[in-house]
């Protein structure tokens, strides 16, 4: 019992070392990879976008780049279930190196994912028990009921990512007088170190 307790306090003081490190010396890193693969993402919905509106090709054709290859992915609701919780996930772990103005935009992109998730949810539930909700056909989530599901997903992905690269900006041009971060991603920062005297 008592071996199992240090165990278990071990894990959550590794856990705890791995999220400082990810807010601390690991934050630029991990942002940029974070924010690719968000970039990546979007870039998939836009390109399926210019598929139906400018390419004019059928909707169920209109897959993106990686859904022509594989047309599996699109339809997964289990890959754009983990693709929204992994985005909520990185959003709350690299959320405490965020301040000042940076931490109120990334708080607005959290709070859409919340919602872009919880939609995701609901999708990947009735996919998992076969009860379509609104007496819809397909798995339908609660404003695809008002606009259509790849002009939605278009919304919720730049609805996210626009606050997103805002809160970025912000992170690493910090305006004077605002609480320093814990990480080295400020530039302007970078820019006064190299001015200091030696």
């Amino acid at each position: 019992m008592a071996q199992s307790t240090v165990l278990a306090a071990g894990n959550r003081d590794n856990a705890g070392g791995i999220i400082s490190a990810l807010n601390g010396p690991w934050h630029r890193p991990a942002l940029y990879l974070f924010m690719a693969f968000l970039v990546a993402h979007l870039a998939e919905h836009m390109l399926q976008a210019v598929q139906i509106f400018l390419l004019h090709w059928p909707r169920p054709l209109a897959r993106g780049a990686l859904g022509v290859v594989w047309p599996w992915l699109v339809t997964s609701e289990w890959l754009h279930y983990v693709y929204a919780i992994g985005t909520l996930a990185g959003l709350l772990v690299l959320r405490p190196a965020f301040t000042g103005r940076s931490r109120t935009w990334w708080n607005i992109a959290l709070w859409i994912q919340v919602w872009h998730h919880f939609e995701h949810v609901l999708l990947l539930g009735q996919v998992l028990t076969g009860q379509y909700l609104f007496g819809a056909k397909v798995p339908t989530s609660i404003l695809q009921l008002v606009v259509p599901r790849v002009e939605l997903h278009l919304f919720y992905n730049a609805a996210v990512s626009i606050p997103m690269i805002v809160a970025v900006i912000y992170h690493m041009f910090p305006a004077p007088g605002e609480a320093p971060a814990q990480c080295d991603c400020s530039l302007r920062g970078v820019r006064h170190r190299t001015h200091q005297p030696a």
